[in-house]
């Protein structure tokens, strides 16, 4: 990635619940918003990725709505949550090979509204083709990540107070956000007091459900120093996806473990450089894992490494999720990469709320799941610098 792609413009929708809102106007939104944050406009975009959830036939329809007039490059990869992490790392790959110049990355989506639940907009699992030949199990993602909750327990030790501290740290920050969809300062009681909804996992361990969106304008290096936002530099990226294997897999381990350490030999870098993480949360055993598997500390020691406030700005070691993340603030469409994203950029940029904002934030991680990590998923993993 040496010195070729930059991050000039950002923007997440201020709605959590988009009543009267359609899901193109939602993408158009965050679209117009983040190419205003970058200065620049419509006619400038010669890339777009989205995800399934684009209306229509994806990026072919949006690029219509929008008005994308100049596009040469298109990328429409969906791998859940872990999505924008992956076109960001795509969309600095197209500007190195040449193929654009200005990449608009897009999420939007509206399961509250639209009353959809839990779901992924424009992925037909029915469809799965050896979802025939797996157990019974319903399939509603707490259940697995019950799951692997409950085996992280088994081989390491690991306490339901543990996993409430992922979300105390949580609401510790998203008292500071106007925007967040919760914003009540929580103890460890508190988490533990909420009503259980799959052994060992409360309420309150369970990510928020919202509408929305955000975008990214990502630009060759030349282009960013000519604009007035601080750039961010896209240092490393990394990808790597884990099989269900017919349910011969290791619960307490991801694919963090490869997309991580992919990130990391790209920017020559390590955990120990990285100021503060934005991490794929939605429930408060993902944060644990992926700690884990990113190198932030030994496989099972993930539930000493957050206790006790570990992971709240101006108190713990590694500030995580600053913005409240998915456990607070947002998780549009129930795909929460591209808010850990926007918060990562805020962070390098010394943008974020003054209460949370890290002092030293040259160097930033955001990492992403999609699928479960109780079986299949896709791991994507982004280290950004401040310039």
């Amino acid at each position: 990635m040496a010195d070729t792609a930059y991050i000039a413009g950002i923007y997440e929708h201020p709605t959590r619940n988009a009543e009267g809102i359609s899901t193109a106007e939602l993408h158009a939104d965050v679209a117009f918003g983040a190419l205003a944050d970058a200065g620049l406009g419509l006619s400038d975009v010669d890339g777009f990725f989205c995800g399934a959830e684009a209306p229509g036939v994806g990026g072919f329809s949006m690029a219509e709505y929008l008005g994308l007039t100049r596009l040469r490059h298109m990328d429409t990869t969906e791998t859940g949550g872990s999505s924008y992490m992956v076109h960001l790392s795509h969309a600095a790959q197209a500007i190195a090979a040449g193929k654009c110049d200005v990449a608009l990355i897009t999420l939007a989506d509206r399961p509250v509204a639209g009353k959809a639940g839990p779901r992924l907009a424009g992925v037909d699992f029915s469809l799965i083709p050896e979802r025939h030949f797996q157990p019974p199990v319903p399939p509603f993602p707490m259940l697995g990540y019950a799951m692997v909750a409950r085996r992280h327990m088994h081989d390491f030790g690991t306490t339901s107070e543990q996993l409430a501290w992922v979300k105390v740290a949580a609401s510790h920050h998203a008292q500071h956000n106007p925007q967040a969809r919760l914003r009540k300062v929580l103890t460890v009681e508190d988490v533990l007091a909420s009503p259980m909804v799959a052994d060992p996992l409360h309420r309150d361990d369970c990510c928020v459900l919202t509408d929305g969106g955000g975008a990214l304008v990502v630009v060759r290096a030349e282009i960013a120093r000519q604009l007035k936002r601080p750039p961010v530099r896209i240092r490393g990226t990394g990808e790597a996806m884990q099989h269900a294997a017919g349910g011969r897999v290791d619960l307490t381990r991801s694919a963090g473990v490869r997309s991580g350490a992919i990130a990391f030999a790209e920017a020559g870098l390590t955990p120990e450089d990285i100021r503060y993480a934005s991490i794929y949360d939605s429930f408060t055993i993902t944060v644990i894992v992926e700690l884990e598997d990113l190198g932030f500390c030994a496989k099972g020691q993930g539930g000493r490494f957050v206790a006790d406030g570990n992971l709240i700005a101006g108190v713990g070691r590694l500030p995580v999720n600053t913005d409240g993340g998915g456990l607070c603030n947002n998780h549009p469409g129930n795909k929460g990469g591209m808010t850990k994203i926007l918060e990562a950029v805020r962070q390098c940029r010394d943008e974020a709320h003054p209460a949370v904002q890290v002092p030293r934030h040259d160097l930033v991680l955001a990492h992403g799941t999609g699928g479960s990590l109780a079986g299949q998923h896709m791991a994507a993993t982004v280290i950004l610098e401040a310039m």
